[in-house]
């Protein structure tokens, strides 16, 4: 309850203070220029963050920045959300980002804050932007310098969790004439630990187990691009981008318990490494002399897992009929997409924008398992886990979008996409389907300008979520013999409508009333099914046990099978209420949100689309029902706070809070991070201290109860907690123009690998 009443007295003490009368002129003069500067301000269907015209944009790089803009939080330095909910898709100069999620958040760490003009955030995108569900985008607007020279930037920084992890990395650009281009570089070493407490049962049985995971990883990362302005009009581009990642020895160690008493301990030994490599060729007409263009883009992706382990289990209770068991596994995928679009940007004399485009997205997944078990003393194919999945996907595209202005007042953006979707998968020598859907996803965008201090918006848009490709390889990973994660090759894809009234009021409040419609839901989080096989019993050499009458005597084993599929539909009405605003001459910057919500799931799950018992087996599915209802909160506070005169000296001090949430497969536990950090620029270079999470209080427990009594609960406590001390130097011309940034054909493949 403290924290509660915490948050709302920071919060709406500073919309107190801000509305308070002032009675100097002097104090007048100085707010007639912070609304001049229209620091933050709504224009069209999005918000825009001037950053040029910030104090807090010295000496920081491109993600930190991005974690102090309105609407924008990130809790474990990762990933980005937009309003505390909606994953975020970044964009550079309107064109999407051609890299996997974890090459980008290092590449926005090693940009330079000074390189940013202004930070577009769209809560509701557009039909001209490749993005699913409700995710939102981040446009990040570079700053322009025709100035010819090169400029570069190296990074290092030292992380202490539970392990001490090290990494670095260096981007450099130029611009000569007619040619420009920049490459980045990256490379670093990460170990990952985590502690598990995982609990199932019913009234009458429970599975208790305790354990740790340590995932040690070693990234290189990089890629370049170049661009040759042919004339004025006409542009061609190059980029190539490179991910290289390898975990070996990674030790999943899993001590169980049952109604109890000490049963067996699992050992899980893993090597895994992933290779993503992806080619964009892009060419650029411009057509008119009031911005007209026509763009093309050709891209090619290739990624490549390969992931093989071996699990072991070993008897504790001194029961012999408990026997020692292992199983090996291999879980390779290969993915290629072949990708094309073609967009046409046309601007009338009387400012009216439309935009038409077509795109078109093939791809191919291979997904050969393979799983071998101990038998006899001699380890065989397990047939009903050993299997040969082939993807085919083809996605057609087809989007228009009209833009203009109505009155001195009003605006409007309207816009529709038409997709196509073929695809067909099969099991070999198993089973097979083919899935062919057309969509046709609206889009709004009302603006209205009351006057200078007060600004209303309406946004409608339709989206689809389709499953990525690793949710669809019909494999597992297992914690124990019993308890494992079910990939599922029927999920189908989930439909998304989303609506939004935003409210600004002197470019420094606002309001953000949303909601959100999903059909075909599948669960953001994975369904804990449980169940039982029966089968005949077996000696230790694998024969089967019959009785004195011949009849083969039988075993019945529980499990717990975590799974993706669809169950239902939900809906989410959210409210948020923020401030971005500077006091004492900015010193003193603050920027804080609170989110209210109330979300519904409802549906089920009544059996297992995966399931394909062995011969002899029986399985059967305890039915998992979902109908939740819940009111969640959340809170971000953010404070920057310049130590000196000179503005060389920073401090920022953070805080969010998330209250108890329901989500699919449970009710997670509040959660909330206490970080600051510590800032110092000398000349070129910038040194920065931080501390995240200072509580550890950021991890995750999940409490799950079904209405017959079956219940599921995990924690997963990950040492949030993050000590790091990082050393940026800046080199060459600062002012120089950034390479023209190229949209890839195959933006809305990539978040899907």
């Amino acid at each position: 309850m403290k924290t509660q009443i915490l948050i709302a007295a920071l919060f709406f003490g500073g919309l107190v203070t801000a509305q308070q009368k002032k009675d100097s002129l002097k104090v007048n003069a100085i707010d007639a220029v912070n609304i001049k500067k229209q620091v933050f301000k709504k224009q069209g269907d999005r918000l825009v963050y001037d950053v040029a015209s910030s104090s807090i944009a010295k000496g920081t790089n491109t993600f930190n920045l991005l974690k102090q803009t309105p609407m924008i939080s990130s809790i474990d330095g990762k990933t980005l959300k937009i309003l505390g909910k909606n994953d975020a898709i970044i964009y550079i100069n309107n064109k999407k980002t051609n890299m996997d999620s974890e090459a980008l958040i290092e590449m926005l760490k090693s940009t330079p804050s000074e390189d940013i003009q202004k930070i577009e955030v769209i809560t509701v995108p557009g039909s001209e932007f490749q993005v699913e569900s409700k995710e939102g985008v981040i446009n990040i607007v570079m700053k322009k310098s025709k100035n010819n020279g090169y400029n570069g930037t190296l990074k290092m920084q030292n992380e202490q969790a539970y392990y001490n992890n090290p990494n670095a990395g260096a981007s450099f650009n130029f611009r000569q004439g007619k040619w420009s281009g920049n490459s980045n570089f990256r490379t670093g070493s990460w170990t990952d630990r985590q502690r598990y407490t995982l609990s199932n049962g019913d009234p009458t049985f429970r599975n208790e187990s305790y354990g740790f995971n340590d995932d040690p990883n070693k990234t290189l990362g990089g890629g370049f691009n170049i661009d040759y302005e042919i004339n004025k009009k006409h542009s061609l581009g190059f980029s190539y981008n490179m991910r290289y990642n390898k975990s070996f020895n990674s030790v999943l160690d899993i001590t169980n318990w049952q109604n109890g008493v000490l049963n067996n301990r699992t050992v899980n030994h893993e090597d895994a490494q992933t290779r993503n490599h992806s080619f964009n060729l892009n060419y650029e007409m411009k057509t008119d002399s009031l911005g007209s263009k026509l763009t093309s883009n050709v891209s090619y992706l290739w990624f490549n897992r390969d992931k093989v382990s071996f699990n072991e289990s070993f008897p504790l209770d001194n029961n012999p009929e408990n026997n020692y068991s292992a199983l090996h596994q291999s879980v390779p995928q290969i993915i290629n997409n072949y990708a094309a679009n073609i967009d046409y940007l046309k601007k009338t004399a009387k400012g009216a924008t439309w935009l038409m485009g077509v795109s078109y997205n093939h791809t191919n997944t291979d997904n050969d398992t393979q799983q071998d078990k101990l038998k006899n003393g001699e380890f065989v194919i397990d047939p009903n886990q050993t299997n040969h999945f082939i993807y085919k996907e083809n996605i057609l595209g087809i989007y228009l979008n009209y833009e203009r202005k109505l009155t001195e007042k009003l605006s409007g953006k309207i816009g529709a996409r038409y997709e196509m979707t073929r695809s067909t998968g099969d099991i070999l020598g198993k089973t097979g389907f083919e899935r062919n859907y057309n969509n046709i996803l609206p889009y709004l965008n009302l603006n209205y300008a009351i006057n200078s201090d007060h600004n209303l918006s309406y946004t409608f848009s339709s989206r689809i979520r389709r499953p990525r490709f690793w949710e669809l390889n019909p494999s597992r990973t297992y914690f124990t013999p019993t308890n494992y994660t079910q990939n599922n090759p029927f999920i189908l894809a989930a439909k998304f409508y989303n609506q939004e009234l935003n409210y600004m009021y002197k470019n420094a409040f606002y309001a953000n009333l949303s909601f959100n419609m999903v059909e075909d839901a599948a669960a953001s989080d994975l369904i804990p099914l449980q169940g039982t096989v029966t089968a005949p019993k077996r000696d230790a050499n694998g024969n089967i046990i019959y009785d004195g009458s011949g009849n083969a005597i039988t075993e019945t084993t529980r499990f717990l099978r975590y799974i993706r599929t669809n169950y239902g539909k939900n809906r989410e009405l959210a409210l948020t209420l923020g401030m971005n605003k500077s006091w004492f001459k900015e010193i003193w910057t603050t920027n804080y949100s609170v989110n209210l919500g109330y979300v519904t799931y409802t549906g089920g799950v009544w059996e297992d689309p995966t399931s394909m018992p062995a011969p002899g087996e029986t399985e059967v599915v305890e039915p998992y029902i979902i109908n939740v209802k819940n009111y969640n909160m959340s809170a971000t506070i953010n404070n920057v706070i310049r130590l000196s005169s000179k503005k060389d000296w920073f401090l920022g001090v953070n805080y969010f809070f998330a209250s108890q949430t329901a989500m699919e497969g449970g009710m997670i536990a509040a959660r909330q991070s206490f970080d600051f950090n510590v800032k110092k620029i000398i000349g070129d270079w910038t040194i920065v201290a931080e501390v995240s999470d200072l509580f550890n209080q950021s991890f995750y427990s999940i409490k799950g109860v079904q209405p017959n009594g079956k219940y599921n609960n995990i924690t997963n406590f990950n040492y949030p907690r993050l000590m790091s001390i990082g050393v940026t130097y800046n080199f060459g011309n600062q002012k120089l123009k950034k390479a023209r940034e190229m949209k890839s054909a195959n933006d809305a493949v990539k978040s899907r690998t």
